[in-house]
């Protein structure tokens, strides 16, 4: 079984930037979420996985990664993810000894960045560079899921508002100021 051990932390200031070694553009589908339990794919670099992850035990879980085509993983994404597709840039630093990887958000949760970084045992002490921020391991408030969701749930709230205030024409509601319009 492989068993990923990971802590996660928010990114106080770009103090990172100046020492990346390299960068990939991700982009993530959540498949199906259960239990604490996930499957996600992914394409990252012109190759593309399916992964399977298991409940949290403290800052462990269960992890199975797979290879797969990328034309699958993008026929997953589009039909199988809904909303549920981020991208991002992840950028790999080194330091204290470790590979951090920092997640920057575009699209829907851009301005969002976390440090990760994957351990080979739980209580391995760790040396935090100055530019992480506080730890957010196990609040789920900064999972990646419960951010889309609230990001998602602000956009319609927004889009409600813009409707509320302006509908127009017969049999047809106007968004004003956002050129979308809507059959009744």
């Amino acid at each position: 079984m492989s068993l990923e051990i990971e802590r996660k932390f928010l990114v106080a200031h770009d103090g990172w930037k100046a020492s990346v070694t390299r960068s990939a553009r991700i982009r993530d589908g959540l498949i199906s979420m259960s239990n604490g339990r996930k499957t996600r794919g992914r394409i990252a670099g012109g190759r593309a996985t399916i992964t399977v992850k298991g409940e949290y035990t403290g800052f462990a879980r269960s992890e199975f990664e797979y290879p797969i085509p990328v034309s699958d993983a993008e026929e997953m994404l589009r039909t199988m993810c809904d909303d549920r597709v981020l991208e991002k840039t992840r950028h790999y630093v080194l330091h204290g000894g470790l590979t951090w990887e920092i997640d920057v958000y575009e699209g829907l949760l851009e301005g969002v960045a976390i440090a990760e970084v994957e351990l080979d045992q739980a209580d391995r002490g760790l040396d935090l560079p100055d530019w992480v921020g506080s730890e957010v391991t196990g609040n789920t408030w900064y999972r990646k899921i419960t951010m889309l969701e609230e990001k998602t749930a602000e956009r319609r709230e927004k889009l409600g508002s813009l409707l509320a205030g302006g509908v127009s024409g017969p049999g047809f509601s106007a968004v004003q100021h956002s050129g979308i319009r809507l059959r009744r």
